[in-house]
């Protein structure tokens, strides 16, 4: 039998990319929710888009209790494409599209085999 084992995508990455556990912002104008990320110590504004969260973590609408559940409940795939994206554009800001949960290689079921 063959069993897939989730592995966090940044953790290939030439680059120390964190996440603090700080609340993120709903950004209404925008239809975005914001956090924070640091790579190699330096703070970088992150965004995911709520299309988004609509089609792969489960908000129901772009209202601000429904995006912020949503984020939580998919936060640590959030922060893993975000850091493979933000290793491959060397550090700079991101927005997470909802597109970019479907490239090859930010799957969530990418790893190794037992």
């Amino acid at each position: 039998m063959n069993a897939i084992l989730p592995r966090p995508a940044y953790e290939d990455s030439l680059m120390q990319i964190t996440f603090s556990d700080d609340e993120p912002a709903f950004d209404g104008a925008n239809l975005m929710v914001r956090f924070m990320a640091r790579v190699d110590g330096e703070a970088v504004s992150c965004a995911i888009t709520a299309e988004a969260l609509e089609d792969h973590f489960g908000a129901d609408s772009a209202l601000e209790s429904a995006l912020m559940s949503a984020f939580d409940k998919g936060r640590h795939r959030i922060r893993s494409v975000c850091a493979e994206a933000l290793d491959l554009n060397a550090g700079e800001g991101v927005v997470l599209h909802s597109g970019l949960f479907r490239v090859e290689g930010m799957e969530p079921d990418r790893g190794a085999t037992a």
